[in-house]
């Protein structure tokens, strides 16, 4: 084993994704206490933020990695919350099998003797991940790609800026009139 490969690496999702997936949650909720009938406007008030905590919390998965293995599992702020984590030792880990999406991606299922596990396509310094993935593991990832291209989270970020500000300034020039 070479020196390198008992460090613990640790990869978060990368920030495009997670912040697009929060702004997106905002852009769809903020609007809704405003919209809400009075009897739910401050069902919607309590709600709302408890969303974001769930949103963030799913947002923070990360995947770790050292000499001894892989763990997949959220940060441990919320690990009480989201409990779906997994971990494999590399001698377990047999292949790598990618599956085609509906929406023409590819997905990549690390293969034990028994189960697979989904990989991460959705992390920081992806190449650097695959890389050390490839070199504790002996698997070929040669043909491994992110899931989706970054341009798409971009246009969504964007899309989702575009609405939050839109809803700010309705609502702001709605609370300057007093309705």
């Amino acid at each position: 084993m070479n020196p390198s490969a008992a460090e613990r690496h640790c990869y978060p999702m990368a920030p495009l994704i997670r912040y697009t997936l929060v702004l997106l949650y905002l852009a769809l909720v903020l609007p809704l206490p405003a919209l809400a009938p009075d009897g739910l406007r401050l069902w919607l008030l309590v709600m709302v933020p408890l969303g974001l905590v769930l949103v963030l919390a799913m947002v923070s998965e990360r995947v770790e990695l050292d000499g001894e293995g892989l763990r997949v599992g959220p940060a441990p702020w919320c690990a009480w919350l989201l409990r779906r984590s997994w971990q494999l030792q590399w001698d377990e880990v047999k292949a790598l099998v990618p599956v085609g999406t509906s929406q023409g991606g590819r997905v990549y299922y690390v293969r034990t003797g028994q189960k697979a596990h989904l990989l991460p396509q959705r992390v920081e310094n992806f190449e650097d991940f695959l890389g050390r993935f490839s070199s504790n593991s002996g698997i070929d990832i040669s043909g491994v790609q992110r899931l989706t291209p970054p341009w798409t989270y971009k246009l969504l970020a964007a899309s989702s800026g575009l609405m939050v500000a839109a809803e700010l300034l309705v609502g702001g020039v709605r609370f300057s009139r007093g309705l």
